[in-house]
């Protein structure tokens, strides 16, 4: 995180929104939008059907270049559709990783000047390298085997560092619930990604680890209700 990014460090209470199908239903969101910050995964929907469940604030979202590739056309057509879209995260930081490997410069760049150019509301982050190369090989020093870690264990990792309480929604990386019910992949499709790109179970593990330390605390059912404060 840029030393000149203006946030009062420590955050206190922060939520970190990943993207499985085990929020559907959750009725999570309200309980989302109470931290003080909230990280999201890779431009996930926010529409009026998802609010219950996945809230409506957000103050930090991770964009992949190949989002910008596939859903907007690596911008080479048009960028309305793209800076419209963008409006559903306020005047939130989107965080990319432009400089970590050479394919996502490109995408990266371009979605920065797309805002810039519109006057947006909107701040892009760049993700600094070598941190997600510190990221990635610390969690590989503890059992997590895969191509590349997903987008959700780096912004636990981002979190874990700059928030004083950390709760992870969305992470459950089984076809399975709790209730023994079928979850889709996430909860606005069932896309599954590329058979062994993630180790999802494996990095389920481990959060699993941090929340039987009291590190954080992952919700994996549903949000009770809040009650009335007296």
């Amino acid at each position: 995180m840029d030393k000149k990014t203006p946030l009062q460090l420590p955050l206190k209470k922060c939520s970190v929104v990943g993207n499985g199908g085990v929020l559907k239903h959750s009725g999570c969101g309200k309980d989302i939008d109470q931290a003080d910050f909230i990280m999201r995964c890779n431009l996930p929907p926010l529409s009026r059907e998802y609010v219950e469940d996945v809230g409506t604030r957000t103050h930090l979202v991770t964009a992949n270049p190949s989002i910008i590739e596939k859903r907007f056309q690596n911008l080479l057509w048009s960028r309305k559709g793209f800076v419209e879209s963008m409006k559903a995260y306020g005047s939130s930081y989107i965080y990319m990783p432009a400089f970590s490997m050479k394919p996502g410069t490109d995408p990266s760049l371009r979605a920065y000047y797309a805002l810039a150019d519109t006057s947006s509301n909107l701040t892009m982050l760049f993700a600094n390298p070598e941190f997600l190369r510190t990221v990635g090989k610390f969690w590989k020093g503890r059992g997590v085997h895969a191509k590349r870690l997903s987008t959700g264990l780096f912004l636990v990792s981002l979190a874990l560092g700059l928030c004083e309480e950390v709760t992870a929604y969305g992470f459950w990386p089984f076809s399975v619930g709790l209730d023994e019910q079928p979850v889709s992949h996430h909860y606005y499709d069932n896309v599954l990604p590329f058979s062994g790109f993630h180790a999802m179970p494996e990095e389920f593990v481990q959060l699993w680890q941090l929340h039987k330390s009291g590190t954080l605390r992952l919700r994996v059912g549903h949000c009770p209700p809040r009650e009335v404060g007296i």
